[in-house]
C-alpha cells in the first residue's frame, strides 16, 4: 500500500479504537460513562448550553460522534460526525439536505439496492437523478452539471472499486459536492475525507459496530455550512440514535480493529479457496492480487473489507450450498463477528444472477470457516 494510504500520526489503529471518544477521567466514574436516557434536560432562565432537548443532543451521542471523528479523520479538529437511526437515515440526511429541486446527482448503478427508492424520491422532489457503474470511473461521465456525486467504494454487493481521490477532484472542479458511502471498508479500510470527499457516510450496523445487534448510522464532515444543514434535517426528521444504540456502538468500537483484522484475513483465505473451486464464478474481493479492483483498492484502501462475492451456477445450487453451511448464518446484512450468506436475488433489487452470494466473513477460525465453505459446496453438488 502507498504512503498516502498509512496513518497520519503516530498512534495506531488498536490503540485509537480502544479510545477513542472516552471523556477525560473522572476519579470513582466510569471510562465510558453509561447511557443517558433523557428527553429533555434541566433548563431554567436563557436557553444555552449543550443539551436543551433529547432530539436535539444527547451526552451519549456526543462521546460517539467524537470517536467515529477520531477514526475518520485522525487528529482533525475541524471534522464533525452526527450519528443517525440507521445508515439509510444518514444517507437520506446528505442526500435531501444539500439537493434542491432543479439540482443533478450521481448515484452509482451498481450500489446499494435502496438507492433506486432514494432516486425516485429525489426525482418527486425535481431533483435529477443519473447513475452510472462504480468500475472504471464511469460516473465521471455524467458529472457536468450535477450539484452531488454519491460514491460507494466497494460497491455492494458486487464489489467494484473507483479512484476516489480522481472522482472527487474532478467533481470539485465541476462545483459539485462529494459523499462516499464507507460502510463496506469502515474508517480502518478507508478514510474518504483525506481522497477528497465532503462527507463520508456509513452504516454503523455493519462492521463498525460488529454484532448484529445495534441499527446506526453516521455523516463525518468538515464543512462546517453543509454539516449544518445535515444537521438540521436530522433535527427536522427526528432521524436519531437512542441512547443506548450509541453507547453499545461507543462499547463496540474498542474492538473495531481486532475485528477488522481477523476478517479481513479470514476474508482473503476463504476467497482463494473459493478461486480454485471450478462451480465458483464472478468471485470478487478487492484483496485477491488478480482482482479486477485490486490495483485500486491498494492505492486508497488499508483493509479490503469482510465482504466476498461469487456466483454458483443456478439459483437451486445457491440455496443448497446457503443450507449446508453450518459456521454461516443464512442472513442479510454484513460486517459481524458471526459469518453471514445469502443469495441476494431473494431480494429482487440487485442487477446479479441468480446464484449470485454476498457472503460476510466473520471472526471464527480461518481453518474452520473454509473447511465449512468448502465441504458445503460439496455437499451441494448432487
Amino acid at each position: 500500500m502507498s504512503d498516502a494510504t498509512k496513518d497520519e500520526g503516530r498512534t495506531g489503529d488498536g490503540t485509537r479504537a480502544v479510545r477513542a471518544g472516552l471523556p477525560e477521567p473522572v476519579k470513582h466514574e466510569p471510562t465510558l460513562p453509561g447511557p443517558v436516557f433523557a428527553a429533555h434536560f434541566h433548563l431554567p432562565g436563557e436557553v444555552t448550553g449543550p443539551y436543551l432537548y433529547g432530539r436535539d443532543d444527547n451526552p451519549t451521542w456526543t462521546l460517539l460522534e467524537r470517536a467515529v471523528s477520531e477514526l475518520e479523520a485522525p487528529g482533525q479538529e475541524d471534522v464533525e460526525t452526527l450519528v443517525f437511526a440507521s445508515g439509510m437515515a444518514a444517507i437520506s440526511a446528505v442526500l435531501f439536505s444539500q439537493l434542491r429541486a432543479g439540482d443533478a446527482v450521481v448515484l452509482p448503478s451498481d450500489g446499494y439496492q435502496v438507492l433506486p427508492l432514494v432516486g425516485a424520491q429525489l426525482e418527486a422532489y425535481g431533483i435529477e437523478v443519473r447513475t452510472a457503474p462504480t468500475a472504471g470511473d464511469a460516473q465521471l461521465d455524467v458529472l457536468d452539471g450535477a450539484r452531488l456525486l454519491w460514491i460507494e467504494s466497494p460497491s455492494n454487493p458486487g464489489l467494484d472499486v473507483c479512484d476516489i481521490r480522481r472522482l472527487a477532484e474532478a467533481a470539485h472542479a465541476r462545483g459539485a459536492l462529494v459523499a462516499v458511502d464507507n460502510t463496506l471498508a469502515t474508517p480502518l479500510g478507508q478514510r474518504p475525507l483525506a481522497l477528497g470527499a465532503d462527507f463520508s457516510v456509513a452504516s454503523g450496523t455493519k462492521q463498525l459496530t460488529g454484532h448484529g445487534d445495534v441499527l446506526l448510522g453516521y455523516v463525518t464532515g468538515r464543512d462546517a455550512e453543509a454539516m449544518a444543514a445535515v444537521r438540521r434535517w436530522r433535527k427536522i426528521v427526528g432521524a436519531i440514535s437512542g441512547p443506548m444504540e450509541s453507547w453499545l456502538a461507543h462499547r463496540s468500537i474498542a474492538t473495531l480493529q481486532l475485528r477488522v483484522d481477523r476478517q479481513n484475513a479470514t476474508a482473503l483465505a476463504v476467497a482463494e479457496a473459493l478461486r480454485r473451486r471450478p462451480e465458483v464464478s464472478g468471485l470478487r474481493y478487492p484483496g485477491l492480487p488478480d482482482d479486477p479492483a485490486h490495483k485500486i483498492a491498494a492505492q486508497q484502501m488499508r483493509h479490503y473489507g469482510c465482504v466476498v462475492s461469487f456466483t454458483l451456477p443456478t439459483r437451486a445450487r445457491a440455496e443448497r450450498f446457503l443450507a449446508a453451511l453450518r459456521l454461516v448464518e443464512d442472513a442479510t446484512s454484513f460486517g459481524g463477528v458471526r459469518s453471514t450468506a445469502e443469495r441476494r436475488r431473494r431480494w429482487g433489487g440487485d442487477a446479479v444472477p441468480e446464484g449470485f452470494i454476498r457472503m460476510s466473513v466473520g471472526a471464527e477460525d480461518p481453518e474452520d470457516l473454509v473447511a465449512d465453505v468448502l465441504r458445503a459446496l460439496d455437499e451441494s453438488a448432487g
